[in-house]
């Protein structure tokens, strides 16, 4: 029961505020001895010369970051091959997703997003007073183009487009979504979280078509999910109105440094890449063969419907028993999948012998190739 005084503070919280309770505070993080395999972390260490530029940020602590993170941005604007002011960097792109609702919805509004998608635009969206409307699609149709421009969502303010999508790992060719893009004039917030493990990319879009904004991030692909750097890339009326309601100093000087570094020595990561993509296809073909529906992915990580007669849950906890971590989602059409994301070889040897195990199979042999 509440006491009289902690009463009145609640009462004093805004609408949309007293709707959320105070989440828990969480169970104890997992020790080293566990494969962490559910949040889509590239597991590589930093390349030297970008753990350098960390190290030397670090003689500059007593200083605040850089103003509107102009140099990261110069450096996203060389990389990307835009010009700066098309360019708002953000501390991860999950900070410029939210920046995005702020800016662009008010009570009563709603913003469209395909699904199954990410789930924390739903809470965005509620915080917003916004209505999510979120449409399904399969891989048959994995851009109902139609639906998005005459449909319930016309009225969306904007909509959302994860490509390759989360956490099902399909992909949309671009050409689909030109056409959505050119035939629209709302706008189409395309977020390319994992598009280094794709086969093509939106960017050729951002000169022809000004309703188009493209979020990237370094956590994904170049293993730099702690330190939070995130780009979006647009309009320069988009992006200036973007970072005119951003927080003063939003990044750090770590943050800046390595994304900086980072930028400029994107070739070395491109081992990194293949080594996920086989990972992707070794790993998909051996869970075949145990008997699990993998979803076609595009991304670093495989959303895989599991055997007839358990659900995503119980896998996720058994699995959780064997040290071997991965993600569950109670979302309709989702109960009997699990999404795993792609470590090392070593990593990824250690889940299938879990999953194995399960399963009652002998483990699998694993190729001399995929040992590489």
């Amino acid at each position: 029961m509440l006491d009289a005084k902690l009463q009145n503070v609640l009462s004093s919280l805004s609408q949309t505020a007293r709707q959320l309770n105070a989440p828990p505070s969480g169970r104890t993080a997992p020790d080293a001895t566990y494969v962490k395999l559910d949040t889509n972390e590239n597991p590589f260490p930093l390349p030297t010369i970008v753990w350098q530029s960390a190290i030397a940020a670090l003689e500059r602590q007593y200083l605040y970051p850089e103003d509107d993170n102009l140099s990261l941005r110069e450096a996203a604007a060389n990389a990307y091959g835009v010009a700066t002011d098309h360019v708002i960097a953000g501390n991860g792109s999950s900070e410029l997703l939210g920046l995005i609702y702020r800016a662009f919805l008010t009570p009563g509004d709603s913003v469209a997003m395909l699904s199954p998608g990410f789930s924390f635009n739903r809470k965005l969206a509620m915080l917003q007073g916004a209505q999510l409307l979120e449409i399904r699609c399969d891989e048959s149709q994995p851009l109902p183009i139609e639906q998005l421009l005459l449909g319930c969502t016309k009225a969306a303010k904007f909509v959302l487009l994860a490509n390759p999508n989360n956490p099902t790992g399909t992909f949309i060719p671009v050409a689909d979504i030109e056409r959505l893009v050119a035939e629209s004039d709302r706008l189409i917030v395309l977020d390319e979280a994992y598009v280094d493990f794709a086969p093509d990319c939106g960017l050729r879009l951002l000169s022809r078509y000004p309703n188009l904004l493209i979020l990237r991030t370094l956590s994904k692909s170049y293993a730099a999910a702690g330190i939070r750097v995130g780009f979006g890339l647009g309009h320069p009326e988009v992006i200036g109105r973007l970072r005119n309601i951003q927080n003063v100093f939003n990044m750090n000087v770590i943050g800046h440094a390595v994304g900086i570094s980072i930028l400029a020595h994107r070739a070395i990561y491109e081992e990194n890449h293949r080594h996920i993509r086989q990972e992707r296809e070794r790993v998909a073909s051996a869970l075949s063969r145990l008997g699990f529906s993998v979803t076609p992915s595009q991304a670093n990580f495989l959303l895989v419907r599991v055997p007839a007669g358990r659900d995503g849950r119980w896998w996720q906890l058994a699995l959780e028993k064997q040290k071997m971590l991965v993600a569950f989602f109670p979302d309709k059409g989702l109960e009997d999948c699990i999404r795993v994301s792609l470590g090392t070889t070593t990593q990824m040897d250690a889940f299938l012998a879990a999953v194995s195990d399960i399963c009652g199979c002998p483990k699998l042999e694993i190729s001399p190739a995929a040992q590489q």
